[in-house]
Formats: structure tokens, sequence, C-alpha cells
């Protein structure tokens, strides 16, 4: 039996972004077809960050977000509005909005395996971030006929050390040199003329550097220096074994901290189930994206951020795709995987983090208050499909009885549905859970 006491009378900091998101919801269409939109906005995702959103036709397709697509001839004006194609992304970023989400911008190319184009060098580094800022005013400031959002979170490109296994990269076509200069031209000139937006980047495939020649150490060498400029330092992370993406947020925050680079915010913006990217076991790893061990992979995830020092968390993806696990690729059903964000929602309504020991047997947990109610979340998860099923007995104090509890439960047959309610008049209390591997619960103790 694994035992895990909460003590509700502690408090920790606010309840972080680990909800947040790649991409927006569907709308209907001319055809008024299948859609997300409500079951989107239902989940108050905070943020969605439209990196890879021109693949999707129904964001607006080739026309959409990335630079090279809105300022199609790099030759044009960038000071003549007429040189941009701002419509689709423009009825894009409303969409987003529209569910109550923000958007996180990604100034830059999705990535391409094949053909490449939006990936090349530049031709001219200043003129790119001129481009990126009437990118900007367009959303902020009304320029060209635009909006003012306040967009507040503005990314320099997306992967620039990825490689393929042929070692080509499929986003950025030049030197590890030409980038250093690229971003520290951009983010400077982008911070100068927005001191108040954050600025920063360059979602690289990972945060761990190799050597001193490592394009990740000479990037964050260059901020530290002053050459370059970063309010966010964001980075992906694929995997299937939890303790390992725990290690990932540690390693994103030392790179910083050891550098003095303590004020810059970390933000894994790329993540999901990856056990192997060729093969059998990226067969299985689609998979699981979608299924119900991938929602509890999820889960886990979102309460060891929560614990660990990662600013935002932004899952990869919701449009549609092999990694979305949130919904199905032409109904808009939800998958096992939209769940875990409807319990972190929860949490996040309630706003305060309540510390547990939050790993504890593969049984992972958060919980949260807004003084008066609560809420814990819990999921067992083990990359290992034969790990035996557990029985967890939860312990609560400072219950600030009298209050109704209610536990709901994601597992194979029941999408979070309510399967126990009491009413308690003690200050303490035990539960006890079953809890098969894959099994995720959330517990709502609310004051009578």
């Amino acid at each position: 039996m694994t035992e895990l006491r909460i003590n509700l009378a502690e408090r920790g900091s606010a309840i972080k972004p680990m909800n947040a998101i790649n991409n927006g919801p569907m709308q209907g269409g001319v055809r008024k077809s299948y859609n997300n939109f409500d079951t989107y906005k239902a989940l108050n995702i905070p943020y969605a960050r439209n990196h890879d959103a021109a693949f999707f036709t129904g964001y607006g397709g080739e026309h959409t977000v990335d630079v090279h697509r809105i300022f199609k001839n790099f030759d044009a004006d960038e000071n003549d509005p007429a040189s941009y194609i701002f419509e689709p992304t423009d009825k894009y970023v409303k969409t987003i909005y529209d569910a109550g989400t923000k958007v996180f911008y990604r100034l830059g190319a999705s990535i391409e395996h094949d053909y490449k184009y939006g990936t090349r060098v530049p031709k001219d580094f200043a003129k790119w971030a001129r481009i990126c800022e009437h990118i900007i005013r367009h959303y902020n400031e009304g320029w060209a006929n635009g909006f003012h959002y306040g967009i507040e979170y503005w990314e320099i490109w997306n992967e620039p050390e990825c490689r393929n296994h042929d070692g080509s990269n499929p986003c950025w076509q030049g030197t590890d040199d030409e980038f250093l200069e690229f971003y520290g031209v951009v983010s400077h000139y982008l911070k100068k003329t927005f001191p108040n937006l954050k600025i920063g980047g360059p979602a690289f495939c990972n945060p761990w550097p190799h050597g001193d020649k490592d394009l990740k150490t000479r990037l964050l060498d260059s901020v530290a220096e002053g050459k370059a400029y970063m309010d966010f330092y964001s980075f992906h992370w694929y995997g299937c074994r939890i303790e390992d993406i725990i290690a990932t947020y540690r390693e994103g925050r030392q790179q910083l901290d050891r550098r003095g680079l303590t004020g810059v915010t970390t933000i894994l913006n790329e993540w999901n189930y990856i056990r192997g990217w060729v093969g059998d076991q990226y067969n299985y790893s689609s998979k699981t994206m979608r299924n119900l061990k991938g929602s509890s992979f999820i889960a886990g995830i979102m309460c060891a951020g929560q614990h660990e020092p990662i600013d935002m968390l932004m899952y990869y993806d919701a449009r549609p795709s092999v990694y979305n696990g949130l919904f199905a690729h032409e109904t808009f059903e939800c998958l096992k995987g939209y769940y875990p964000f409807a319990m972190f929602n929860a949490l996040a309504q309630l706003g305060t983090h309540i510390p547990t020991e939050y790993v504890k047997d593969d049984i992972y947990s958060c919980a949260a208050t807004d003084g008066e109610n609560y809420a814990v979340m819990l999921t067992h998860f083990n990359d290992d499909d034969e790990t035996p099923a557990k029985t967890l007995k939860l312990d609560i104090e400072n219950s600030n009885a009298p209050v109704k509890v209610s536990c709901y439960v994601l597992d194979e047959n029941h999408d979070l549905e309510l399967f126990r309610e009491e009413a308690y008049t003690s200050d303490k209390l035990s539960m006890y859970f079953d809890m098969p591997l894959f099994t995720s619960v959330l517990v709502k103790i609310e004051k009578l």
C-alpha cells in the first residue's frame, strides 16, 4: 500500500501554467462540421503557442503564422502594409482569443523535413527583425488594420540545432555562427523596440549542452555577455520517463543560473510521449499519445512541473495530427488526454499550490486551494506496461470540516466521472483508492 499525506493548511506558490499548449481550437468552418471550440474553451487553456499552425488548413494553412508566409516577398517594403498577408492569421489568432486563451507567438518557420523554404537563413537579419516588428505592431498596436491583443510572448525561431537521422537540419539551414548573429540582432532589436514584451527563445530541442562549442552553450554565454537578449529560455523534450523530464526541468534552470541569468524564465514549450522516433517504437508512441497511458503521462508531467523549477509547460499538440492526444482527428471527440487538462484546470481555478510529496511509488500528485475549497490530482504512471496496480491511502489533514468530498476517475471505462461522494465532519480523513496502472483521480473537497 502507498500512503500519501496532504496537509491542506500548507501553502506554496501560485499554480503555474502547466496546462498551456501548442495551437488553438477549430471552429466548424463553412460546412459547420465537427469542431472542438467549446470543449477546448472549457479547459481554460492559459496560452497557445502557434508553431506548426501552417500545416493545418483549418487554421489558414500555407498563409498562416510563419514570418515568410505573412511576408511573402523578402525584397518588398517592410513598411508597406500591402507587403503582408495578415488575414488568415488574424482569423486564427481571433479564434484562440475567443476561446479565452492567450497567444504565445513563435516568430520563424514551421519545421521543414523535405523542401526547405522558410528555414533558410534570412538575407538580411535587421530587415527580418523589422518585419517581425510590424507583425507585433499589427497584433498589439493596430498597425495595418490590426488589433490590440497585447500578446506578451514573442519567441525567436524553433529548434535551430535539430538534426534528423541523416544529419540534415529541418529547422535552420545555416551555421551555428550565423544563428548566433541572427538571434543577437533580432533579440536586441525587438527588446529595444518593445521593452515591455517578453522576447526569447529559441525553442531548442532540449536544454542539454554538449561541450563549449555546442550552440546552446554559445547562445546562453552570448546572452550572459550581453551579445543577445532573452526574457525566457524555451526548449523541448520528448521521452517516456517522467523522471527524465524532471531532470530536464532542473537542467534548464541550472544552465541559466550558473551564468547569472536568474531572471530568465524557463518554458518547456513542446513535450509529449516518445519511446522512439522510428519504426515500431514510434508506432507505439503515436498510439500511446492518444490512449489512457498517454493521459496518465500528461497528468504526471503536469504534477511534476508544478513542483519543479519550470515556469510554463506547453503540450504539443492541439493541432489535428498524430501528436494530438486531446481530440480525435476528424470528429474532434475528446480523447483520454483531454481529461488531465480538465483536472489541472480544476487546480488552476483554485489558484494556490499546496505542496505534496508529489511522486511516491509511481503515484504523482498535485493539490491546490482557494483558501476554502481544495482539489487533489493523482495519477499512477510507470512506462513499464506490466507494473502492477497499487492501493493508495490518501490521508488529509486540516480539511476545514464539514466538507463534501467528490472523487472522479479517469480510466479505460470512465472519462473523469464521479464515482464517490460523501460528507466528512472531521478535519482528518482517510480515503482508499484502487489505482491500476495509468489510472488518474481528481478529488474535490468543498466547504459545506
